[in-house]
């Protein structure tokens, strides 16, 4: 009888433990992101606002602020969203909002959305923050307005003068010009390679960022490798949990009858 109950003790507390972790997978890496994190100063900019949704309600709204310095162009239209510019008095845009539409749920529980827009860099060196709010169906409302070290920390853009710099942003999504990469033409090397990328990265226009924009779709899951991950990772803790807690009543109540 001891024995059982020993055992029982040990399940219930290996079954709390497993819903603990489970619940710490789900929320894991859960952050609003603009991307790419580096970015060519006074460039047209084709950038990546991520979503994911982290709690088991859908996400219905999100409101991304315009960082000071940082000209907004263009959004990118997207099926089964409605978009919303606000502007300041001198006609400039201060933030932009996706608000779901017709018949659209929003960015359900395990889902995440990517919404596109072309602004201009700043022409000085900077780090701009992205201030995002993101709306639940309850009205509750998560902030991504706090520091790197935060718990809703806002995305960081870093401008730079450095063609290098700006290379890498391209390679993760950035702007093209015109078949030229910012880190150097294949093939070119030298002082004077770097000197006629950075020359093309002053003059690359709102065409070319538009060439670079990606064709979303709503609600799309299936195109991240690392949310998959989470996601099936998740769902094999969850059924060991529910199996754990299973064998936990199993022993509890074979020890009453006893």
């Amino acid at each position: 009888m001891k024995k059982t109950s020993w055992i029982s003790k040990l399940t219930s507390t290996i079954a709390t433990g497993t819903a603990a972790f489970m619940l710490f997978a789900g929320f894991a890496s859960a952050h609003v992101t603009v991307s790419p994190s580096v970015a060519q100063t006074s460039a047209w900019q084709t950038y990546t606002i991520k979503i994911p949704s982290e709690k088991e309600l859908p996400t219905t709204k999100i409101t991304m602020k315009v960082p000071e310095g940082v000209a907004f162009k263009q959004y990118q239209p997207l099926a089964g969203w409605k978009i919303t510019t606000e502007k300041n008095d001198s006609n400039e845009v201060t933030s932009i909002t996706w608000e779901i539409d017709g018949d659209n749920e929003g960015i359900l529980a395990g889902q995440f959305q990517q919404f596109n827009f072309v602004a201009q860099n700043p022409k000085a060196e900077a780090e701009i923050a992205w201030d995002a709010f993101q709306y639940y169906s309850d009205g509750s409302i998560v902030e991504w307005t706090g520091q790197p070290s935060d718990a809703n920390p806002h995305s960081i853009t870093t401008i730079s003068e450095d063609p290098a710099a700006a290379g890498n942003a391209a390679a993760g999504g950035g702007h093209a010009n015109d078949g030229h990469d910012s880190a150097g033409t294949e093939g070119a090397t030298g002082d004077n390679a770097a000197t006629d990328d950075s020359k093309a990265n002053d003059d690359t226009t709102l065409g070319d960022a538009l060439n670079d924009t990606v064709t979303g779709e709503p609600n799309n899951t299936d195109t991240d490798p690392g949310t998959l991950k989470l996601q099936q990772a998740t769902l094999i803790v969850s059924i060991l949990a529910l199996i754990l807690s299973f064998l936990g009543i199993a022993l509890a109540t074979r020890r009453k009858k006893r």
